[in-house]
């Protein structure tokens, strides 16, 4: 196949289902770095990388993206500008991680497996676990097959089963809901179908860094109290252990086809329903005006 330059943008869109290009019309006389596409780039953040094909180097990818796969002869790439962090979530993620350690310097059960009748469960000791959580610069690692492309996600945190050693992914989440809070409600939320995408591609990296990974993953749901007197400086949770059964089976054929979208010479079509393909509608329809 002869060489073929892509611009990859998170590379793994393909995961949530929102894989999306665009066709965006541009006229030769239109500076690039004075249209709203150049502006852009000024204030978008980018996972931007180019992979030549046959392979020349290591490309990493995470389970999930916003941008677009696109051809670098034919168009841009463009990242819509995101969000801010959710620093909120973020910090309770960062005190359960300190509360959680310190059962795992001591090798004993959580309160919260004690409460759950999971004591034998204990956090997982490795020596890698920080990079493990730190998703922007190393994560849970995986080649995929022979390719040059490196499967990575930061993981919140793992346990381990003390009689036969197998790994249990787990993952926190906050939130504040009023709702009466249950495995079944809140695994058949649409909202969430994501969230079991992330445990599903976690399992996966584990496996296939040859640990022995268990079906069962749990998501550790905080769920602030909105029927509280007031503040007074104050925020209180529930907490409640979510098990998910977890299927990895999927992502082999995903990625598989996200490889066969890279070496491919046409430009797919954008999906309806995605986000990243109407910003991108709307930005071609704003230069095609412009130029006008």
């Amino acid at each position: 196949m002869k060489d073929l330059t892509i611009i990859l943008h998170a590379i793994l869109a393909l995961f949530l289902g929102n894989l999306c290009s665009f066709n965006l019309a541009y006229a030769g006389e239109h500076s690039f770095e004075t249209s709203h596409l150049g502006k852009a780039e000024g204030y978008t953040v980018k996972i931007r990388t180019r992979v030549k094909y046959p392979p020349m180097k290591d490309n990493k990818g995470s389970h999930s993206g916003a941008g677009f796969l696109i051809d670098a002869d034919r168009v841009k790439g463009l990242v819509s500008p995101g969000t801010p962090g959710w620093t909120l979530n973020e910090t309770t993620d960062l005190l359960l991680k300190k509360e959680f350690d310190e059962c795992r310097a001591a090798q004993l059960p959580h309160r919260l497996f004690k409460e759950n009748g999971l004591e034998h469960l204990v956090p997982f000791q490795h020596p890698d676990l920080a990079r493990w959580r730190d998703s922007l610069r190393h994560g849970l690692k995986a080649r995929y097959k022979s390719t040059n492309i490196i499967l990575t996600g930061g993981v919140d945190d793992v346990w381990q089963y003390i009689n036969d050693g197998k790994l249990v992914v787990v993952d926190y989440k906050s939130q504040a809901n009023t709702r009466h809070l249950t495995p079944e409600s809140y695994l058949a939320d649409p909202y969430h179908d994501g969230y079991k995408v992330q445990m599903d591609f976690y399992a996966y990296l584990l496996r296939e860094m040859k640990f022995e990974v268990s079906k069962t993953t749990y998501f550790l749901v905080c769920n602030a109290d909105r029927g509280a007197d007031g503040f007074f400086g104050k925020m209180d949770f529930s907490e409640t252990l979510i098990p998910y059964e977890c299927n990895s089976d999927w992502i082999p054929g995903k990625v598989s086809e996200m490889l066969d979208l890279m070496n491919q010479t046409n430009v797919p079509e954008g999906n309806p329903s995605c986000s990243n393909c109407a910003y991108a509608k709307q930005r071609a329809a704003i230069e095609t005006s412009e130029v006008a």
